[in-house]
């Protein structure tokens, strides 16, 4: 229905397009030779593949009605990106192939032509022509916008590649007027350091890393990995005050750091530290994660009922499906403790309905487009944002 909408649209704007160059053409020839088809013929034949569905017959047949001329450049243009956003790039390629063969253009529309082009072959996937057409058109262009766009294709392109230091060597020099990018910058020095960290040149990794915190001081994936650098050279108060202080960058990674604070304070031999730390980050935010993770820690040190008393109180404060699940199985393990053989059915019941309710639900989603799953994606797979995927609060501790 899209398509049929957006063609009804374009036929519109061919047919205001064909009458103005009737009209020039009368204005500028008193005898012009008749055309050696009809074009109002054509017209109707598009016009009836369209009412018939047949969006790709409608198009090609506007296609040969429509001259190439100053007033129809626009109309080519968007039959191009209809077919782009139908997946049909190769055909996009053709039409604006098409117009920068026809002499007519302007620089203006010739270099609009040429970032269609490269969009096209983004899309088929042909970076190496997309790469070398942007090049060229940014060595050649005075066009303040053109120059902006070429840009951003090119950054588009070197991410989709792995080329981080391309996509850096691009978009550092504008950072003054684009703020924006430096978190998307900050991402690629870590995706450079994480390929530092596997060539053994940690190092490195570490000026990449604090590279990254320069250009966004709440680059949480940055201060992670400096946490994990440390753990691996067995400094593990080092990495415990960094983790620290990714609640002051992020709150909602909160749940994101518990794995690493755990074995920190555990290869660090300080479980009360880590009980205390627990409670600090509970009382600035009560996450389900850290009131299971601070459950575990008191059944370890001080006895499963002192746990259930624990989880109990917060639970009181921050109720979540998460934490009841967990509470189901602290109390599971009471009964166990006390000698009966086999639980009490009331619970088992209860836990298997939080169990299924809690199965197939995600743990992350990103908070610009919603898509979700259960691997933190620090670039969104679905509209490419850095930075926006997030633990769910009340699933993470599941």
């Amino acid at each position: 229905m899209f398509d049929i909408v957006l063609l009804a649209v374009l036929l519109a704007a061919i047919a205001i397009g064909y009458g103005l160059g009737r009209y020039r053409a009368y204005r500028n020839f008193s005898r012009a030779q008749p055309p050696s088809r009809t074009p109002s013929r054509d017209y109707f034949v598009g016009l009836n593949h369209l009412l018939n569905e047949q969006p790709d017959q409608a198009i090609t047949t506007f296609i040969n009605v429509l001259e190439v001329n100053s007033d129809t450049i626009d109309t080519h243009i968007a039959l191009g990106k209809l077919f782009r956003s139908r997946g049909e790039a190769d055909k996009a390629v053709s039409i604006h192939q098409n117009l920068l063969a026809r002499p007519a253009l302007s620089s203006h529309q010739n270099e609009e032509v040429q970032l269609e082009l490269a969009h096209d072959f983004m899309a088929l996937g042909l970076y190496d022509r997309a790469e070398r057409l942007l090049r060229s058109l940014l060595g050649i262009t005075r066009n303040d916008a053109h120059q902006e766009a070429a840009k951003q294709l090119l950054v588009n392109l070197f991410e989709r590649e792995g080329e981080w230091q391309a996509a850096l060597d691009v978009t550092l020099p504008t950072l003054k007027h684009h703020p924006e990018m430096r978190r998307p910058a900050a991402h690629w020095l870590c995706e450079i350091a994480q390929k530092d960290i596997q060539q053994a040149s940690r190092a490195l990794a570490k000026r990449h890393l604090r590279k990254a915190l320069q250009l966004d001081e709440n680059c949480v994936r940055a201060t992670l990995m400096l946490a994990e650098l440390a753990m691996e050279n067995g400094h593990y108060s080092h990495a415990i005050k960094q983790l620290a202080r990714i609640p002051a960058q992020d709150k909602d990674h909160i749940p994101t750091l518990l794995p690493l604070l755990k074995r920190a304070y555990n290869l660090n031999n300080n479980e009360v530290g880590l009980k205390q730390h627990l409670e600090q980050l509970l009382s600035e935010t009560p996450y389900t994660s850290v009131i299971i993770l601070l459950g575990d820690v008191i059944h370890q040190q001080e006895g499963v009922d002192k746990a259930i008393e624990g989880v109990g109180n917060q639970l009181s404060r921050a109720p979540s499906l998460g934490g009841i699940d967990y509470l189901i199985n602290l109390y599971m393990e009471s009964q166990r403790l006390d000698g009966r053989p086999t639980p009490d059915s009331r619970l088992v019941l209860l836990k298997r309905h939080t169990h299924a309710l809690l199965e197939n639900r995600p743990r992350h989603r990103c908070q610009r487009c919603g898509f979700d799953g259960d691997v933190l994606h620090w670039q969104c797979p679905a509209c490419r944002r850095w930075g926006t995927t997030k633990p769910i609060t009340g699933v993470e501790g599941e």
